[in-house]
């Protein structure tokens, strides 16, 4: 199960040319980059599991939005709307635990609130971005990500 956010669909892109922000960095556009890049992971890793029929597989989740930490740094406006307008993290926890518990689930399977722009709500199957689900687009971070970290995982 991997934890991503639907902030991935808001400017999630994959920066080949700067992956890591080390030529220009923005607190947004890294944290979409690597939501979007946490998805395409795990929607890579399920088909693999598929095709070198391994008996597992990864589903997602997101928490919507949830009054966490995550925020303290973000100013009195995101804190007062941590206060009025977030979830508690009690709700906020179930997308995760949905998707890692969940009876008859087949793999890449994504789970979060479906209330207010998915900020809010009970957990459901939700879609993500178009992007996420690239095939190709997954492939390519895979392999870049293998290269990057000196690993390659066999099956």
């Amino acid at each position: 199960m991997t934890q991503s956010s639907a902030l991935h669909k808001y400017g999630g892109d994959i920066h080949w040319d700067d992956l890591n922000g080390e030529k220009t960095y923005g607190k947004a556009k890294a944290y979409a980059q690597s939501k979007l890049a946490n998805l395409l992971f795990t929607y890579e890793l399920d088909r693999r599991f598929k095709l070198h029929q391994q008996d597992s597989m990864a589903t997602a989740a997101h928490p919507g939005y949830t009054a966490t930490d995550l925020q303290r740094s973000q100013g009195w406006l995101v804190a007062l709307a941590n206060k009025f307008v977030a979830q508690k993290i009690e709700i906020g926890a179930l997308p995760v635990l949905r998707a890692a518990t969940e009876e008859n689930l087949v793999g890449s399977e994504y789970f979060g609130p479906t209330k207010w722009l998915e900020t809010r709500g009970y957990p459901e199957k939700v879609k993500s971005s178009d992007k996420s689900y690239d095939a190709q687009l997954a492939k390519r971070l895979w392999e870049v990500s293998e290269q990057l970290v000196g690993f390659t995982y066999n099956f």
